[in-house]
């Protein structure tokens, strides 16, 4: 789900940039001291959780863990996930520094969109309920995230097209496995810590 340095035009990458500086000021605006611990745990989540790269044709996928992030941080998940994607582009590589505003949209913007969208919804009712929306949740963010991807690919150029068709149909099952594993942790969370998402009830 990474883009690569040079792939991506100067327009593009410019843009990205500026929608992330922008998400990331909120997001540090709404990242209180009490949830820097979570912060930290769900941007370790996701350094560890995408570093594993399963081939598909002549592409990979990983999972992310974004949903997961935007449902117990809401905005405060752009500063999570950007400190990952930067450790990644540094010690491995991964993306690039000149991409970095531009993936930290792509995969931090879905996980805010999911909050807004499911944050409420996943904090009422019983744990089972919220682990569904939750489910719901993780898949759409990974959905989300390829045609987040897919605009920017087919911002820079029409070659890139059916690099951007490949990106979202060989995610397909990282939809399903994200899904499952977010409605599980929602549903432990629920359980074990329902204080966790006090934020979120004002989503």
């Amino acid at each position: 789900m990474h883009i690569v340095d040079g792939a991506l035009s100067t327009p593009v990458i410019l843009g990205g940039a500026a929608l992330a500086v922008g998400g990331l000021a909120m997001g540090l605006r709404q990242l209180p001291v009490e949830k820097i611990p979570a912060a930290g745990v769900l941007s370790a989540s996701f350094f560890v959780a995408s570093l594993i790269h399963v081939p598909i044709g002549p592409s990979s996928v990983h999972l992310i863990m974004n949903g997961l992030a935007g449902l117990v941080l809401g905005w405060a998940a752009f500063p999570a996930l950007f400190v990952g994607l930067l450790l990644q582009a540094v010690f491995f590589g991964f993306g690039g520094l000149t991409v970095l505003g531009v993936n930290a949209f792509n995969i931090a913007m879905p996980a805010v969109i999911v909050w807004m969208l499911f944050g409420r919804l996943v904090v009422s009712g019983t744990p089972m309920t919220g682990a569904i929306w939750a489910g719901i949740g993780g898949a759409l963010s990974i959905g989300l995230t390829t045609v987040f991807v897919a605009v920017s690919l087919a911002l820079t150029g029409e070659e890139f097209l059916p690099a951007a068709k490949l990106v979202f149909f060989a995610h397909i099952p990282v939809m399903v496995i994200e899904g499952l594993l977010s409605a599980a942790a929602i549903y432990l969370a629920r359980k074990v810590k329902p204080d966790l998402f006090v934020s979120v009830k004002g989503a």
